[in-house]
């Protein structure tokens, strides 16, 4: 980057058509508190206010699509420690080699009502000036009226910023609601027993799950992650909620599942390859008259399937692309047995974020013996006590079934 742009006094960002930042100068970095490689190829959405991501994608990228450019759009950053930031933003997209790159110039605003006080002030001046010497300051009396008309606009600009930032908020929690109140309670019977732990990163999430009694010896267990995290992968999750809560309940295949939910995600981005998302996911069909379990990994990390008798443990690895990946992929499940008190493990890379690949499996047999719910609890206590206040949380998902 030149180096005058460096240190220009102002921020600038470029970033890439899918929404990356490729390019940021020194100045910004500043403003934000941020390293330059903390930021380099992330998705410019981290630098927003969970409001400024929705006004984001519903007006800033629609407006930029269609004119090229945005002129003088209000948006809130958020720095690492959690200061919020409004600037006025200018972009201009471009052409370079075959790509489209967009250019934005970032102002702060933060001292804007210590220059809305001094504009009262200067008002109140002028007029008291305009009493006695109107005829001579007509001329002024004209400006006044301009900056007093300028001064109830930026008043209600203001209002309709604050309310839509409120509408927003009461929006994102109900929707956060809706998506908890869609998750499947626990199910302790007689030969089955599923408890579960659910934690969104931000409001809403991109995991979700289900696990359903299909007849009287089967259980249908499905565990997603949908790339990403925040709205868009939200209502994804939502989407496929809808179909997978039809499809499980109703005894399909294990392969219809994954393949139907497939389809689905491709028609949903058949015209929008650019913001196509693919999703991991785990299905099992666990036969307890059988003592059984038919199961489909699609790029999904390994459950875990734990010995009562030997405390070995046994992984139902990926041996299947993500879904929404590439179309017309066939899903083919595998068949393992169990024997009466195995134990199993399902969970979303957010939990091994924290954690690390290694350390559920020695978790999981050091109690192998303690109750369910009991281990849960345990679990949990490990993501907390392992989470450093700096590392970016992800989405935290996991199941546990004791097969009685």
């Amino acid at each position: 980057m030149d180096g005058l742009l460096d240190h220009a006094p102002c921020g600038f960002i470029t970033i890439s058509a899918e929404g990356h930042i490729l390019e940021i100068n020194q100045t910004m970095l500043t403003i934000l508190g941020c390293r330059r490689e903390d930021l380099s190829g992330r998705p410019v959405s981290i630098l927003l206010t969970v409001p400024a991501q929705v006004f984001y994608q519903l007006y800033f990228v629609p407006l930029l699509k269609r004119e090229k450019r945005v002129e003088e759009m209000h948006l809130s950053l958020q720095s690492p420690s959690g200061e919020e930031i409004p600037v006025i933003i200018n972009a201009v997209q471009r052409e370079m080699d075959g790509k489209t790159e967009t250019d934005c110039i970032l102002i702060p605003i933060r001292k804007r009502s210590e220059y809305e006080n001094e504009l009262l002030i200067a008002k109140k001046e002028a007029e008291g000036a305009l009493v006695a010497k109107h005829k001579a300051h007509s001329e002024l009396g004209m400006a006044l009226r301009n900056l007093k008309d300028q001064q109830r606009e930026l008043v209600k600009l203001n209002r309709q910023n604050q309310k839509f930032k409120q509408e927003t908020e009461k929006e994102l929690e109900l929707a956060r609601k809706i998506q908890e109140i869609s998750l499947t309670d626990p199910i302790d019977h007689s030969g089955i027993q599923i408890e579960s732990y659910y934690k969104a990163s931000r409001q809403l999430s991109g995991d979700i799950y289900g696990f359903y009694q299909i007849d009287d010896h089967r259980y249908g267990v499905i565990l997603l992650d949908v790339m990403g995290h925040g709205i868009s992968s939200a209502l994804i999750t939502m989407s496929l909620h809808s179909l997978f809560q039809r499809l499980i309940p109703g005894g399909a295949r294990p392969e219809k599942v994954l393949n139907e939910l497939d389809s689905h995600l491709h028609s949903l981005f058949q015209k929008e390859e650019e913001v196509r998302h693919y999703c991991t996911a785990i299905y099992l069909l666990i036969d307890i008259k059988r003592k059984q379990i038919e199961y489909i990994n699609a790029g999904h990390p390994s459950a875990l399937l734990q010995s009562v008798t030997t405390g070995e443990q046994q992984e139902l690895a990926s041996t299947n692309i993500p879904i929404g990946m590439f179309e017309g992929a066939a899903y083919i499940p595998k068949t393992i047995s169990y024997s009466e008190g195995d134990r199993l493990l399902l969970y979303t890379d957010g939990v091994t974020d924290f954690l690390g690949c290694n350390h559920l499996s020695p978790l999981l047999k050091e109690n192998c013996s303690t109750p369910i719910g009991r281990l849960k609890q345990i679990i949990i206590q490990s993501l907390e006590d392992n989470q450093q206040p700096s590392q970016k949380a992800d989405d935290q998902c996991f199941i546990l079934a004791d097969l009685k």
